[in-house]
């Protein structure tokens, strides 16, 4: 915004004409995450290094995996985990490791195909939810299996930014260095758990006084940012212990009462965040590693049919409807652009155009799944019964 502009005025008309994307976004069917990461890339040049924008979309982003960890009891969790852990590990593997060795195989170093890696992984859970529920399929025997892969991500991707965010913060790191980190990530997980079984388990009457109340939210959201400092200050991220925070409130009880409060404020802050991200992309020199940025939007639309297909079928599903779970897990959204963060130069600007290309593929491909997955099988059936008319 212009120098001599005032602060209120310029927050304003970006909330506004966050506002009217959301808006269109919502009429047109395209999430709102995809038309915020463009209007960012369109007035980056109008809005650099602004402070006050970058705390807030701080919050929104620690906000929302907070509210994803109120969704994770620790029993929830572990009955979570023996379920879904075989096709979950799949989808880590193909998605994330692979995704990083073909980085590898192009000549990029270690580190950038960690991030480009961590970049592939995960399916956007606000993207593949909100498709669930538009295109009426939530009744659909694959939905459970999404849901299930998207929960597994949910809490395996945060680990995945804490490790690369350590990784990234020393360019010499030893094995000693990454042992030290993984004690790290174990020990601010641990202590969220002991808080949350021993502490807040015997506060849900504590809570129940307060719910309602116009304090409550200060101390919710306080809990949230400063776990996700504390991360900060180990050298980890704050999204990790933000989905921490959010796993000790969840033994409260009171679950739906911290969300209800906490989910306008990670509303009105989340779409800056992505807005943010989006000034922080420069096209300037046009897009880099566009080989590999065509070998990998390929490789993440099968690597997820993969996974829909095996892990579908270990998890239960006929062939059919696991074939159509995994045409229905290709988006990649929130987690994607909270990894590319981490990555600089053109590595940012690679990631920036692969997660706008897997997204608005991802979209498409997922709302075709019923009819890609019928003809599929339409041509089988037709193979089928043209074998059978042959004379013996």
């Amino acid at each position: 915004m212009h120098e001599g502009t005032p602060i209120l005025v310029s927050i304003g008309v970006i909330l506004l004409v966050l506002f009217v994307m959301g808006y269109v976004g919502g009429k047109v069917k395209i999430p709102g995450v995809i038309l915020y990461i463009f209007l960012g890339l369109g007035i980056g040049t109008f809005i650099s290094e602004n402070e006050l924008l970058y705390t807030a979309s701080e919050i929104g982003i620690v906000l929302l995996f907070f509210l994803l960890g109120l969704e994770f009891p620790l029993k929830k969790l572990k009955k979570m985990a023996i379920k879904v852990w075989k096709p979950g590990l799949l989808d880590v593997v193909l998605n994330f490791g692979i995704s990083a060795v073909i980085c590898l195989f192009f000549g990029l170093d270690l580190l950038t195909s960690f991030i480009i890696g961590g970049v592939l992984y995960a399916t956007s859970s606000s993207i593949s939810a909100k498709l669930l529920e538009s295109t009426k399929r939530l009744a659909n025997a694959e939905s459970e299996y999404i849901l299930a892969i998207l929960i597994f991500e949910d809490i395996v991707a945060p680990i995945i930014v804490a490790v690369l965010i350590g990784l990234a913060s020393d360019s010499g790191i030893t094995g000693m260095d990454f042992m030290i980190l993984l004690g790290k990530i174990l020990l601010l997980t641990v202590v969220a758990m002991v808080i949350g079984r021993f502490g807040f388990t015997r506060l849900e009457k504590f809570f129940e006084r307060l719910v309602g109340s116009d304090i409550f939210i200060m101390l919710t959201v306080g809990i949230a940012l400063s776990y996700a400092g504390l991360a900060l200050l180990l050298g980890l991220s704050e999204v990790l212990g933000a989905f921490l925070a959010g796993i000790m409130l969840a033994e409260s009880k009171r679950s739906e009462a911290i969300e209800q409060v906490t989910l306008p404020v990670r509303d009105l802050l989340l779409p800056i965040f992505f807005m943010h991200f989006g000034t922080t992309i420069d096209l300037g020199e046009g897009v880099p590693y566009v080989g590999l940025l065509l070998t990998l939007v390929g490789w993440a639309l099968l690597g997820k049919i993969f996974v829909g297909i095996l892990g579908g079928r270990w998890y239960g599903l006929t062939k059919r409807v696991a074939l159509r779970a995994g045409f229905s897990l290709t988006p990649r959204g929130e987690f994607s652009v909270v990894i590319a963060t981490i990555a600089t130069g053109a590595a940012k600007v690679f990631s920036s155009v692969f997660i706008l290309t897997s997204a608005i593929l991802g979209i498409l491909i997922f709302i075709l799944a019923p009819k890609l997955t019928n003809l599929f099988y339409e041509k089988k059936r037709v193979k089928k019964n043209i074998k059978l008319k042959v004379p013996g």
